[in-house]
């Protein structure tokens, strides 16, 4: 059990910091909506708030974060959907990660429950 909880909390953790790589360079390098970068890049500064709290494992900032990520997945779903290649590439591995993070979070959760039960019993 403590290993399923530690690994979700990994995967957690890995998805968003991936999805703040990916946003930072998606914006300002990869595929910017103007030269030399625009302003959305600023986007991912809401996913650097709960990265501390995944960090200390608090289970309070996973309910919230699985709540958050909704917000990018929709961002990524239309991107993909509507920007060119390679935009749309990266669009759709930010859809990609935010399932992560949502999954990685809902388990974590769930197998924490679980756990604390457990030790009630």
């Amino acid at each position: 059990m403590k290993n399923s909880v530690d690994m979700t909390r990994w995967l957690a953790v890995g998805s968003l910091l991936g999805l703040i790589v990916l946003g930072l360079a998606w914006e300002l390098v990869l595929a910017p909506l103007r030269p030399g970068g625009s302003w959305l890049a600023l986007k991912v500064l809401p996913l650097c708030f709960p990265l501390a709290g995944l960090l200390k494992n608090k289970m309070y900032t996973y309910r919230w974060v699985s709540l958050m990520v909704w917000l990018y997945f929709t961002e990524g779903a239309v991107r993909a959907y509507s920007d060119r290649a390679p935009s749309s590439y990266y669009a759709l591995a930010q859809t990609l990660l935010c399932c992560a993070l949502f999954a990685a979070c809902a388990l974590h959760v769930r197998l924490r429950l679980k756990a604390g039960a457990q030790l009630q019993t």
